[in-house]
């Protein structure tokens, strides 16, 4: 899954049997929980977890060096995928600079 060929993976709001995942905030939920509130008091989402729109559904992009970073969050996510029957897929960018 995490083979270098881009720099993040996405979990996307499709689960593997063609439903579209529920809640429809789900994404911004997930990645929420990583996120921290700024001196300005807004939200400011991880740079290594973040809610993205990709090909009509809701998604989770993980940057890759978070498997590194923080194991114990990254396995999280993959369990929350799993365990969800989540869609994973390579993402489509190259590592963040």
């Amino acid at each position: 899954m995490t083979d270098g060929v881009s720099g993040e993976i996405v979990i996307r709001g499709m689960t593997t049997d063609g439903k579209t995942f529920r809640p429809s905030d789900w994404a911004e939920r997930l990645a929420g929980a990583f996120s921290i509130m700024g001196p300005d008091n807004r939200m400011y989402y991880s740079v290594h977890v973040q809610p993205v729109f990709r090909a009509g559904l809701r998604c989770v992009a993980i940057e890759k060096v978070l498997e590194e970073k923080s194991p114990t969050i990254f396995r999280f996510l993959m369990d929350f995928a799993r365990e969800n029957n989540l869609d994973v897929v390579e993402g489509r960018r190259a590592p963040r600079n």
